[in-house]
């Protein structure tokens, strides 16, 4: 029994520890989640979302053509806010209400037939 546990806990270890890595800090102070190669910075001001998108080499992406929404689940229930592109590399979009800072937000946007998906994990 022992040595099934073992590799478990180890496996679970590796995947919080991966998870922390994949959330730095970005320049805007948000955290950065990377999506195929392409840094995502996740801001909130107020009721202001804001999606900072770079392209697989650092630089700043134009978002000018994206489509995006992020999906916000908390206590339960699941809410869906539409993003809109602004220059020169952001995505943003309006909440009705202050989430909890354990609240779970997901980035999921499209460019060009590419699609862009970010996780960031509540405290």
């Amino acid at each position: 029994m022992r040595k099934y546990i073992f590799p478990a806990i180890f496996t679970a270890i590796a995947a919080m520890t991966q998870l922390a890595a994949a959330q730095t800090k970005g320049s805007n102070g948000g955290p950065v989640v990377k999506s195929q190669g392409h840094p995502i910075e996740f801001v909130r001001k107020g009721l202001d979302i804001l999606f900072y998108v770079g392209d697989d080499d650092g630089s700043p992406l134009s978002t000018k053509d994206m489509r995006g929404r992020a999906t916000i689940q908390e206590g339960g229930k699941t809410v869906t806010v539409p993003l809109a592109p602004a220059s020169p590399n952001m995505m943003t979009g309006k909440l009705l209400a202050e989430p909890s800072p354990k609240a779970i937000v997901v980035f999921s946007g499209s460019l060009h037939g590419h699609s862009l998906t970010a996780r960031y994990a509540g405290e």
